[in-house]
């Protein structure tokens, strides 16, 4: 579901399967302690293994991206399939983070 790796100065957070309202509190809790942990530049979430995402993954990225601000960091989403992208592009992610 998730694997965080921490090579500093940067932290990727490779999130895998669906991410739903009941895994989206799991992955915030997780991803959280592990910045708050490391005080990473960079927030590097790899979605290449996420098979669905529903609003609660746009909530997912846009509360990483306000904790990295704070931080003064950053962060960027890498991976994402075309409809997942496509959906972070709507919500306009792609305005606080950039998507590869």
């Amino acid at each position: 579901m998730l694997q965080l790796d921490f090579v500093a100065p940067n932290l990727t957070a490779t999130l895998e399967g669906e991410i739903d309202h009941h895994s989206s509190q799991y992955l915030r809790t997780r991803i959280d302690e592990a910045v708050e942990a490391t005080h990473p530049k960079r927030l590097t979430m790899d979605f290449s293994q996420v098979s669905f995402m529903d609003s609660s993954g746009i909530g997912l990225v846009m509360g990483r991206f306000k904790l990295m601000k704070q931080l003064g960091g950053s962060v960027e989403v890498t991976g994402a399939s075309g409809s997942i992208k496509r959906v972070m592009t709507l919500a306009g992610l792609d305005k606080l983070a950039p998507i590869h």
